[in-house]
């Protein structure tokens, strides 16, 4: 089975990236680019990010999880810490993760540290979630081999009935992550491939930008 992509073409056109018309601090940037996406058409779940990590077999893996905070350090999301993910981050903090926004023609990539944020918070976080989401994060040993769908909805039954009229709470094995990038790219589509990338590195405690070649 074959296809030859060779013939797709699509022109970059929407928008320019220059230096003179951004911020010395990638997070305001990064801030202007996130409310632009969501007051646009096309883009569902515009929080939808990319995070890469280096696993224990030593190969890299992406996979799509959802934003939930970007502060001034950094940027949170959620997960079990126990899985495969969570595993991979607990040996190498180093990540990366990434933004898609094809209706506006415009890429994030975002290396940075992971770490662990403070109890008080995941606790906050995860009882802010609807009673089926506490439930999934709780039911599943993410990552883990199953034998059947089955056994994973009859195990939800069992843990529905048990805390029925009861608080649910958050299991120390979920939580959430902070990246906390030192380089962060911003790549704007422009004609002719030859797109705008403009990326920010830490040096000592401010940040240093540079263009790169498309």
């Amino acid at each position: 089975m074959q296809k030859d992509l060779g013939a797709y073409r699509k022109s970059y056109d929407k928008s320019a990236l220059t230096e003179d018309a951004i911020s010395d601090n990638p997070m305001e940037l990064f801030q202007k680019w996130f409310y632009e996406v969501e007051a646009s058409e096309g883009v569902d779940e515009p929080n939808a990010m990319t995070v890469s990590t280096v696993g224990l077999d030593g190969f890299p893996k992406s996979r799509v999880v959802l934003l939930k905070k970007y502060t001034h350090e950094g940027f949170i999301f959620y997960t079990n810490y126990k899985s495969e993910k969570g595993k991979a981050i607990e040996k190498n903090p180093n990540v990366c993760i990434s933004f898609f926004w094809p209706n506006l023609e415009r890429q994030i990539i975002i290396k940075g540290k992971a770490e662990k944020i403070a109890e008080n918070l995941s606790d906050g976080y995860f009882e802010s979630r609807p009673d089926g989401s506490k439930f999934g994060a709780i039911v599943s040993n993410q990552s883990n081999v199953i034998p059947s769908r089955e056994i994973l909805e009859e195990k939800l039954k069992n843990l529905e009935k048990e805390y029925e009229n009861k608080e649910i709470e958050r299991p120390d094995w979920w939580g959430g992550y902070i990246v906390k990038p030192v380089s962060i790219e911003f790549w704007q589509g422009r004609p002719n491939r030859l797109h705008d990338r403009i990326r920010y590195t830490v040096e000592n405690i401010d940040w240093k930008m540079e263009r790169l070649a498309p």
